[in-house]
């Protein structure tokens, strides 16, 4: 295999069939052989179901716009694998990501002669915290891939974790209810270290346990109000305090107080304390609630039944009902989320989008049916997005249901002209 950067990405998803281990001893020893490049530094950790892409951003923008050098890693990635990791807001380049994807490649390699293997997951973590040490980053926001107690990014030693909203999601690896799930998400909760979260009921309960067994002071975000929002962002009060969010939803209201919250308890908070305005209105995250410049359609990764609840809130207050283009990968809670995305809908589209794991379109409608008679299947996503221009005719086309559906949605602009999408 050639060391350019495709073959090394295609590399790196061929790791992915080793599948999900319990255990944080393999993500150990890799980091012990590129000598612990996660020590050192401060880092701020974020688990959660919806909005942990979200809060990441805002909590960086804010840490950026006080004049801190910053480290990102987000997953998945929509388009190209560099979005996953970001020093000072900027997507790493393919030299470097080659350069990195090389250098943990010779680790693994090493580790599989002594009978140990990689993640896909693992190898890019471990990648991203290389990074970090190179780029000199003063602060690391680092996001969860999925759970969090056995997550390769449950390494570090944080400043202050954060738990956003928990939904039913990945039941096959976290469980089928929300106290399992809740359970594992708390997995990064640290002895004594400060944790934040906006949960209520019985994900608040088990994550109040976790908090009070670690000795870790809990702050429990409540009282976020959405006081306006439109296609460009929203504006928000938190007890006495009001800002202005860049990323659109009404769901950025609890968003960017937990970003807010995890801030006030960290070590950067006498930096920050007067940034906090121009971070959260300078904060940018793609696909969602995305609006695309030049085309009556919105972008959004959308994936859960809380999540898609509040999308096809925030997309009636903001468009009006719109046609919907929608695709899902499994094992999601598609009863509850196809009545949300009918609940905004004239017309429902199913789609295919390109991942082994879509949900078929037949399953998908038949659910969708139960809530809704207007539905169409076109398994192209690019064909099913043109259609639903067409039936439109200059009303919102809403393009959601999986990160899968939001790249697809990116490359069909791409292959349109549309360079403006940040992504292409």
């Amino acid at each position: 295999m050639n060391d350019d950067m495709a073959s090394l990405t295609e590399w790196l998803f061929t790791l992915t069939k080793f599948g999900e281990k319990n255990g944080l001893e393999n993500i150990r020893e890799l980091l012990r052989r590129l000598g612990n490049p996660q020590n050192g530094l401060r880092i701020i950790h974020v688990a959660g179901s919806d909005g942990k892409g979200s809060t990441c951003a805002l909590i960086e923008s804010v840490l950026r716009s006080s004049g801190i050098r910053t480290g990102l890693f987000t997953s998945p990635h929509i388009v190209r694998p560099n979005e996953r990791i970001k020093v000072g807001g900027k997507d790493i380049s393919d030299e470097d990501f080659t350069r990195l994807a090389l250098l943990v490649k010779g680790k693994i390699e090493e580790m599989r002669a002594d009978g140990l293997r990689c993640t896909f997951f693992e190898a890019v973590t471990a990648m991203a915290f290389v990074r970090f040490r190179e780029a000199g980053v003063e602060y690391a926001v680092v996001e969860v891939g999925m759970g969090g107690r056995f997550d390769a990014t449950n390494v570090v030693s944080p400043e202050v974790s954060v738990i956003t909203n928990i939904s039913l999601e990945h039941t096959m690896y976290l469980g089928d209810t929300i106290e399992k799930i809740a359970f594992e998400k708390a997995g990064i909760i640290k002895p004594g270290v400060p944790a934040v979260t906006c949960n209520t009921g019985l994900a608040l309960e088990v994550i109040r346990m976790a908090a009070e067994d670690r000795g870790s002071p809990l702050t429990v975000v409540s009282g976020a109000e959405c006081v306006s929002e439109d296609p460009s962002g929203s504006t928000v009060r938190y007890h006495g305090m009001e800002w202005r969010v860049g990323i659109p939803g009404g769901f950025q209201s609890v968003n960017s107080s937990l970003a807010y919250e995890a801030l006030a308890h960290s070590g950067a908070w006498d930096r920050v304390r007067d940034h906090i305005a121009e971070g959260m209105s300078g904060a940018a995250w793609p696909a969602r609630m995305q609006k695309v410049d030049g085309l009556p359609m919105v972008v959004d990764v959308t994936h859960t039944a809380a999540g898609m609840r509040s999308f096809a809130e925030d997309i009636q207050r903001v468009y009006g009902r719109v046609v919907t283009v929608f695709g899902l990968l499994d094992d999601k809670d598609l009863t509850h989320i196809a009545e949300s995305v009918a609940s905004m809908s004239d017309t429902v589209i199913i789609t295919h989008p390109d991942s082994d794991r879509a949900l078929p379109c037949d399953c998908i409608a038949d659910a969708m049916r139960e809530h809704t008679s207007d539905v169409i299947i076109i398994p192209c996503v690019g064909d099913a997005i043109e259609e639903a221009l067409r039936i439109a005719g200059g009303r919102t086309v809403a393009v959601t249901g999986s990160f899968a559906m939001a790249e697809s949605a990116f490359l069909w602009l791409g292959k349109r002209g549309c360079a403006h999408i940040s992504h292409l």
